[in-house]
C-alpha cells in the first residue's frame, strides 16, 4: 500500500495568549466549553488525524465554528499548530524554514477564496497571472497561461475586463483560473462557492468536477453544504468542535451516520441525487449461461425465481424469463440462445445515480442488470434495494422471492 499524499497525524489547535499551558488540559479530555470557560483559550482543533489521495476531492465540512477552515490552513502553515504532523508528499511541512515555506507554498498550494481575492485594480489576466509572476516567470509565459486557463473557465475574451466589471460567478471563474494556473498540485478551496446565488455555485461544481476528470489534482475543499460535500467529494471528513467527527466516502456518511451529529446532517439529503448504483445493487445472482434453449430452461427451473440474466463469454447478453423460455422450447429446444428471447430490461451503469436510472427501476417487473464499461455483469438493482438505501433504516428483512428478488 502507497503512502498518503497528505498525511495529518495528531493535530492539535489552541488559540490564546499561553497554547502550550492549556495542552495538558486538552489532553487530558476537557471539552472546549470547559477550556474556554477556566483558560480563557479556544480549542480549534483536537487530534484530528487525515490521510489523502493523491488526485481526488478531500471534502472538510461540518457547521460554522467547528474548525473546518482552521484546519485548511494548517495544510501550507498558515496557521501554525500546537501539536501534529502535517506531511505533503513526503515532505515534513513543519521541519520547513522560512524560504522553504514560502517555495511551498508558491509552487505546491494554491488557494481559492469564499470572497474570490481579487485585486481589483489589475485586470483579470493580470489576476490570473499573479501566481506566476510571484514565481518570476517570464511576462510572455504567464500571459500565455493565464489566456489558456481563462478559456478553460470559460472566460475567454474577458482578459482587459477588471473584476467590478464580473458577476460574482465569473470572478470566482477567474480565482479559480488564478489558482489553477500556477501548476501547483494541491487546490485549497474554503467554501469557494458559498457566497454565490444557488443556480451559479451549482455551474461552479459542474465547472469544478469537469476540470477535475481532466487534470486529477488533489482538491481540499471546505464546505458546510453536505449536498455539495455529497456532489463534489471522494471522501469526506465531517468535524463538530474541533474534532473529527467521521470520515468515509460519501455513500458510507449517508447510509451509515457515525453519531447523532452526522445522522441530524444527511437526515434531509436527497438521497436519490447523491448515492450510486454501485453503492446500493445486490450481486447478481441468477445467471443463465447455457447455449441452447432447452438447457436455459433446464437451468431457469433449478432457480428460486423466473427471470435470469443471460451471459456468455462476451459477456453480459439480457434478461431472460421462464415463460419467454417454454414458448421457444415448443418450437426448438436445439436452438441457440439468442436475442429473440431477451426481455426489454436496459442495461444501467454502476456509476449512474439512483435518481437517473429510478423511473426505469420502478418501470420494470426485473431488477435492472448492472453492467461495467467492459460489457462485464456485475449487479442488480431492484426496487427494494432502492427502498432500501432511500428510506430509514427498518431492520433486515428476508429475501423477497419471485420477480423482484433483491
Amino acid at each position: 500500500m502507497t503512502d498518503p499524499f497528505i498525511k495529518i497525524e495528531g493535530l492539535y489547535k489552541i488559540f490564546g495568549t499561553d497554547p502550550e499551558s492549556v495542552l495538558p488540559q486538552v489532553l487530558e479530555g476537557r471539552s472546549k466549553d470547559e477550556i474556554l470557560s477556566e483558560t480563557g483559550h479556544t480549542l480549534g482543533l483536537k487530534d484530528i488525524n487525515l490521510s489523502i489521495e493523491k488526485g481526488r476531492i478531500f471534502v472538510i465540512m461540518g457547521l460554522s465554528g467547528c474548525g473546518k477552515s482552521t484546519l485548511i490552513r494548517h495544510f501550507n502553515r498558515l496557521v501554525e499548530p500546537t501539536k501534529g504532523q502535517i506531511t505533503v508528499d513526503g515532505v515534513d511541512v513543519m521541519h520547513l524554514n522560512r524560504k522553504q515555506l514560502e517555495s511551498f507554498r508558491r509552487h505546491k498550494m494554491s488557494m481559492v477564496f469564499q470572497r474570490f481575492g481579487l485585486m481589483p485594480h489589475h485586470t483579470v489576466l493580470e489576476n490570473v497571472a499573479y501566481g506566476l509572476w510571484v514565481q518570476n516567470v517570464d511576462k510572455k509565459t504567464r500571459t500565455e497561461k493565464a489566456k489558456q486557463w481563462l478559456k478553460s473557465v470559460g472566460l475567454a475574451g474577458y482578459e482587459e475586463q477588471y473584476p467590478s466589471q464580473l458577476s460574482g460567478g465569473q470572478q470566482q471563474r477567474v480565482g479559480l483560473a488564478r489558482a489553477l494556473c500556477t501548476d501547483a498540485d494541491i487546490l485549497l478551496m474554503d467554501e469557494a462557492f458559498s457566497a454565490l446565488d444557488p443556480l451559479i455555485r451549482s455551474e461552479m461544481q459542474d465547472q469544478l468536477i469537469e476540470l477535475q476528470e481532466k487534470l486529477h489534482k488533489t482538491i481540499i475543499f471546505i464546505t458546510h453544504d453536505l449536498d455539495e460535500a455529497l456532489r463534489l467529494g471522494d471522501r469526506i471528513a465531517i468535524l463538530k468542535d474541533g474534532e473529527l467527527i467521521q470520515e468515509g466516502a460519501p455513500a458510507e456518511i449517508l447510509l451509515h451516520p457515525a453519531s447523532d451529529y452526522v445522522e441530524a446532517f444527511v437526515r434531509d439529503v436527497n438521497r436519490a441525487r447523491a448515492l450510486t448504483v454501485e453503492t446500493v445493487m445486490k450481486p447478481p445472482a441468477f445467471r443463465i449461461t447455457a447455449e441452447t434453449i432447452g438447457e436455459a430452461l433446464e437451468q431457469m427451473r433449478r432457480l428460486p425465481v423466473d427471470y435470469g440474466y443471460y451471459v456468455s463469454d462476451k459477456g453480459y447478453q439480457g434478461v431472460i424469463v421462464q415463460e419467454t423460455l417454454e414458448e421457444a422450447v415448443k418450437e426448438d429446444a436445439a436452438d441457440s440462445v439468442s436475442e429473440q428471447v431477451f426481455e426489454e430490461v436496459a442495461a444501467i451503469a454502476p456509476e449512474s445515480l439512483l435518481e437517473e436510472v429510478l423511473p426505469e427501476t420502478l418501470d420494470k417487473d426485473y431488477p435492472l442488470p448492472v453492467v461495467d464499461s467492459g460489457g462485464g455483469l456485475c449487479g442488480q438493482l431492484s426496487r427494494s434495494s432502492i427502498a432500501d438505501a432511500l428510506c430509514e433504516p427498518q431492520g433486515k428483512e428476508g429475501e423477497p422471492q419471485g420477480k423482484e428478488a433483491a
